[in-house]
């Protein structure tokens, strides 16, 4: 059977399954959710055994330390995923949710009524827990999903995915409703990608040139997922001590995430009180260090950073930092190369605090808080689906609400339009 004719009968099925889904009860919905969140703990070994090859054959491949972290599961991350699954089960069902209702003069009762998206392809790099984190979101939102992982995670995917797709089996649940696509051949993504016809939403998650690759080839609507470039901005105002913290946190705690801080700006008035403790620290952690004329002054033995530092999504221990003259130049340089995904101020200063706030044009925008709490389980989600940094139909972490459109339910008594 060649590509295009599997994964066409995948979709088809995927179509079908959707709208036989509406048919499935919030409590059987949630009961197969708990379920599926069992079986992944007592099933851990055989998930652990075929990660270890995933890991092997990246280390073979010579990936990088960042990109083996983010492919690493181990009991913690394991326990966390079946957490995740829970949480979702405990979430209230969206579907079916009166948005809105109004009366119109003649009668007429409308409602807007939050129902599934449809067929949804996602097709993601490297983490394995976005497999279970999806398939719970799909299956509680209605939709039905094609998965596609890349060739560096598949054992460890196809492992997860078995022990999903059982629970579902016991429960009779229609199988087309959570499908992967089980090759690692490259032209699988180009053929999803024309299936219009039977899917409804595209989401990549993954690194810069396999989004450029899916916005550019899709037939589909696409919700990008796209590079985390976050900053922290160290005001005037800052309380030290908490940037400090907030900073190390945001670069140290797990790097290889898009919600890592990738730029470091301070002020000027507060620039040689902060960065020689804060850049030692980091260096410490093994940070490097890539800076702007004034923080090389301030701190010596650092390397210049370049304009294509600032555009840069590292996704390792490296960091960019910048000296900027105020608040104005700050949020103009966020703007300017950030990736429209998380940034935060660090400052006691009320007025700056909103006008950053309110300027900044990012889906997360903190106060005195690291960027890493851009995540759906974070934000009491139970987990994501991913990040947008679209502005449409859904921005920042994307969960249950935000993989449902809606229709109008119209109730009259006979009327006519004249």
């Amino acid at each position: 059977m060649s590509i295009k004719t599997e994964l066409t009968t995948i979709a088809k099925k995927a179509q079908e399954a959707y709208r036989d889904a509406t048919a499935i009860s919030s409590d059987t919905k949630n009961k197969v959710l708990e379920e599926m969140a069992e079986a992944i703990v007592v099933k851990k070994d055989s998930i652990l055994k075929a990660n270890r090859k995933d890991i092997a054959h990246a280390r073979a491949r010579g990936l990088s330390r960042a990109f083996i972290d983010r492919l690493t599961l181990s009991d913690k991350r394991i326990k966390e995923m079946s957490g995740s699954l829970l949480e979702i089960a405990a979430l209230v069902d969206p579907v079916g949710e009166v948005i809105k209702a109004w009366r119109r003069p003649n009668g007429l009762w409308i409602h807007k009524v939050r129902q599934p998206i449809g067929v949804i392809a996602i097709i993601y790099e490297s983490r394995p827990n976005v497999t279970s984190d999806c398939v719970g979101l799909c299956f509680k939102s209605g939709n039905s999903v094609i998965l596609r992982g890349g060739s560096e995670s598949l054992q460890s995917n196809l492992s997860i995915f078995a022990i999903l797709r059982d629970v579902l089996k016991k429960h009779s649940i229609p199988q087309g409703l959570v499908n992967m696509v089980a090759t690692a051949d490259r032209r699988a993504v180009n053929t999803l990608l024309k299936l219009e016809d039977y899917i409804d939403l595209v989401m990549p998650r993954g690194g810069e040139s396999l989004i450029d690759y899916v916005v550019k080839n899709s037939r589909i609507p696409v919700i990008k997922h796209y590079k985390g470039i976050c900053h922290v901005y160290v005001d005037e105002w800052a309380d030290l001590n908490m940037a400090d913290k907030v900073c190390f946190n945001a670069k140290v705690q797990r790097p290889g995430v898009c919600n890592a801080m990738e730029s470091m700006l301070v002020h000027k008035d507060v620039a040689a009180r902060f960065l020689p403790g804060m850049i030692k620290k980091f260096k410490e952690a093994k940070v490097e260090i890539r800076g702007c004329k004034m923080t090389q002054r301030i701190a010596k033995g650092i390397k210049l950073a370049t304009e294509k530092d600032y555009h840069s999504e590292y996704l390792d221990l490296i960091l960019s930092v910048k000296v900027v003259d105020d608040l104005h130049e700050a949020i103009r340089h966020i703007n300017f190369y950030g990736s429209h995904h998380s940034d935060s101020i660090i400052t006691e200063n009320y007025a700056h605090a909103l006008e950053f706030l309110r300027r900044i044009d990012s889906g997360c925008v903190y106060v005195n808080a690291s960027t890493r709490f851009t995540d759906g389980n974070q934000f009491g989600m139970g987990a994501e689906i991913g990040i947008s940094t679209d502005k449409l139909h859904a921005r920042g972490p994307m969960a249950l609400e935000e993989l449902t459109t809606y229709k109008y339910m119209v109730f009259g008594d006979g009327q006519i339009r004249t």
